[in-house]
């Protein structure tokens, strides 16, 4: 392999013969980077997929596939960051699209920011945003985070980085560990962990991905990325954070005290993770005792030097409440208070 080889872009695929060509062809068809590779992991398929990937790979020697039979999308994942020879990864799936400059100007920036370890993009939404309005919204909440500080302050909440948007640096796995399999959404652990491991990331403001929504994403199919897989996850991750950033550990404040709210807060609290007060805006629940612990208004937040506050209410709309209320009372995102829904 090439030493001047700059960027492997990781494909597992499975299944994926009514999209792949596009995929493939908006890789080759980039205006300006030429020095990559697509790894492209065959993991097992029932369609035509693997004809597709022979013909382009004899059409073109950018693309290498590597057949395997099917172990899903972990293993391939895995399976393809052991083949990739170039100094940059970039993810893509197997239905999405890279616009033209998305491979040069993301290794562009990787190149100028050497304390950046990943740098992913904004992204266009690829679905009927009236019929998936709830992706839809998601995808306009992370594309509204672009610096570090914004990706690593609100971290908790969801994964702040499209994962097919995103390209990093080759050795990254190799120091903090790849693809991880196990209960929980695998994109979404490993931005967690990697954060933790103080790797910085941004987000160029260009749309530089076509994020494809199709019936079947494994968010909608797999009990991996099930509500429940998400929030275990971030209890995780989210004790250790607290432990090691909140001043007044392991006391937090909880911002949200509704009855889905609450399950939220065992499994935090299953980690050692203590609540002297719940924080509502609802009537019949400020001044009231829920097993033990006092609801308090929000005009009855303790200055930011004498408590911490988790915002554990997921209902997006409600996020620029709570944070308006916060900043009144003198908070700051990741130094008062951390976002968890």
């Amino acid at each position: 392999m090439s030493h001047r080889l700059q960027i492997s872009v990781l494909i597992p695929v499975f299944n994926a013969a009514p999209t792949l060509p596009a995929t493939l062809d908006s890789l080759l068809g980039q205006r300006t980077a030429r020095a990559f590779e697509i790894v492209a992991i065959y993991d097992g398929s029932t369609d035509a997929t693997p004809q597709i990937l022979s013909n382009y790979a004899r059409r073109d020697a950018r693309v290498r596939p590597t057949f395997l039979a099917h172990a899903g999308l972990v293993a391939a994942l895995n399976a393809g960051l052991a083949r990739c020879a170039g100094r940059y990864v970039a993810r893509m799936d197997a239905d999405d699209l890279a616009l033209p400059e998305r491979l040069e100007k993301q290794a562009a920036h990787l190149d100028a920011h050497p304390v950046t370890g990943l740098v992913a993009s904004r992204v266009v939404f690829g679905g009927d945003a009236r019929r998936s309005a709830g992706y839809a919204a998601h995808v306009a909440w992370q594309n509204a985070l672009t610096t570090p500080r914004e990706l690593a302050d609100w971290r908790f909440v969801d994964a702040p980085v499209a994962h097919p948007s995103v390209m990093f640096r080759r050795e990254l796995p190799a120091q903090f560990g790849g693809y991880r399999d196990g209960p929980f959404p695998e994109d979404f652990e490993l931005w967690l962990r990697w954060l933790e491991r103080g790797v910085q990331m941004e987000k160029l403001p260009e749309n530089l991905l076509v994020w494809s929504d199709p019936p079947t994403r494994l968010s909608r199919t797999d009990a991996r990325y099930a509500p429940e897989a998400f929030y275990r996850t971030k209890a995780d991750y989210l004790a250790r954070w607290l432990a090691a950033h909140n001043p007044h550990h392991p006391d937090i404040l909880a911002w949200g005290a509704g009855r889905i709210t609450r399950q939220r807060w065992k499994l935090l609290t299953e980690h050692g993770i203590r609540i002297r007060a719940f924080v509502d805006i609802a009537p019949s629940r400020i001044g009231q005792t829920i097993h033990g612990i006092p609801v308090l208004p929000p005009l009855a937040l303790p200055p930011p030097d004498q408590a911490f506050v988790v915002a554990g209410v997921a209902r997006r709309d409600a996020h620029a409440y709570i944070l308006a209320r916060l900043r009144e009372h003198g908070y700051a995102v990741g130094k008062h208070a951390i976002f968890m829904a």
